[in-house]
């Protein structure tokens, strides 16, 4: 996931302050995310609470984020950016839900009982974060190939 991020910013960072800070989130979510996973896997017990919780807190500033700010501004109202909201939204939704689930389960209080799926919990919401990466990025891609075709289409004759 960091290394797709990496390509990510590679290819579009610099264009947009927006998407930008959002693709900085989008790391220091996955930076935290590592964090948990790699704790997890050199020690049979729990990460630290606060660290499930600042993993939380990422999280859900990055969907808000997300959901608050950019999508709307990735996707032109033509024919096109609605039909590429029209997939994609439903799906993103599908994400968010699966996020906050695991946030409203682990971000105050882990119990026992918790704790014995936590590791499997994370397991899954890292897969979900992937795929939801893919389709944030299909917002992105089209939002710069809208802009690129409309300068095209816009530029004065010489």
């Amino acid at each position: 996931m960091l290394q797709q991020l990496e390509r990510v910013k590679a290819k579009w960072g610099g264009k947009s302050e927006t998407v930008d800070n959002w693709l900085l989130a989008r790391q220091r979510l996955l930076v935290s995310y590592c964090a948990l996973a790699g704790l997890n896997t050199h020690n049979s017990s729990l990460p630290e609470a606060n660290d499930i919780s600042e993993f939380c807190e990422n999280l859900m500033d990055y969907l808000s984020t997300g959901h608050f700010e950019v999508f709307d501004m990735l996707v032109d109202n033509d024919e096109n950016g609605q039909a590429l909201k029209h997939r994609l939204y439903p799906k993103l939704t599908q994400t968010t839900d699966a996020a906050l689930e695991f946030n409203d389960k682990f971000a105050e209080a882990v119990t026992i009982e918790l704790a014995e799926h936590f590791d499997s919990a994370l397991a899954n919401l890292g897969e979900t974060l992937e795929e939801r990466f893919g389709f944030e990025d299909e917002l992105i891609e089209h939002m710069y190939a809208s802009d690129a075709a409309s300068q095209v289409t816009h530029r004065a004759p010489q």
